[in-house]
């Protein structure tokens, strides 16, 4: 589907999105009562510090306008742009900092949706994606925390073994499967339906608990030991408290 196609599906009464090829924004209409806040990264866009900016600027307006209407964040993305510019400039606290920025709108009463329907990486993917709430993608998505050539550049083991790993294990494999398996990814939409059906019925569900992809990780297979950990941490600091 086209971005285009993506925001018809999902606002059958229409919505006022700009800059849809680039750093979208705008509000969309489900029905004739009920309406959420559009923001993303798309076009394939590599996130540096002014896009960082931009998109923690907006996340803050909403999180400040207490409206508590959901943020639908779409996302089709490069990694984070590794410019000398943007790495002088601090672009890991910059995408830090949009991070933060959505966990504040989610503290503030806005549900924050991530719609990952292309590409998208590495600090990128963090700050944005997997900073939502809840993240939800269409099939074709994309999604890889490091491919694989960069992870044996950092982590000094041959490509042969961590192909072989990521055969076996999910963390190291990128990838929409793989990354549904760890708990990432919530669920697939399907695309031949009406988007909007799929988004009424995510936002009528609870929000997700804060250890939720901990969770649907340790059920699906693919990451079995994080929601275990979460939890003996979470007993032993309550017990020190």
């Amino acid at each position: 589907m086209t971005p285009a196609d993506i925001l018809t599906s999902l606002f059958p009464h229409g919505h006022n999105v700009a800059d849809l090829d680039t750093l979208p924004h705008g509000i969309g209409h489900i029905d004739a009562n009920t309406t959420v806040h559009v923001l993303g990264v798309t076009g394939s866009t590599f996130p540096g510090i002014d896009e960082a900016v931009t998109v923690a600027g907006r996340v803050l307006e909403i999180a400040r306008s207490g409206d508590g209407l959901p943020i639908v964040f779409l996302l089709d993305s490069g990694s984070q742009r590794m410019s000398r510019r943007d790495e002088l400039l601090g672009l890991s606290e910059t995408l830090a900092h949009l991070a933060k920025a959505l966990r504040i709108a989610g503290v503030n009463g806005h549900r924050t949706i991530g719609l990952l329907y292309g590409g998208t990486a590495a600090g990128a993917f963090i700050a944005t994606a997997l900073a939502c709430e809840t993240l939800v993608a269409l099939p074709g998505a994309h999604p890889e925390v490091m491919d694989l050539p960069s992870m044996a550049r950092v982590t000094k083991l041959s490509l042969d073994v961590l192909q072989e790993k990521a055969r076996a294990t999910a963390v190291f494999a990128p990838g929409l499967d793989n990354i549904a398996a760890t708990g990432g990814i919530l669920e697939t939409w399907d695309e031949a339906l009406p988007l909007v059906d799929q988004l009424q019925k995510l936002l009528a569900d609870n929000a997700p608990a804060d250890d939720g992809r901990a969770v649907l990780g340790k059920e699906r297979g693919g990451r079995s030991k994080a929601a275990d950990i979460a939890a003996i941490v979470r007993e032993q600091a309550l017990a020190h408290g």
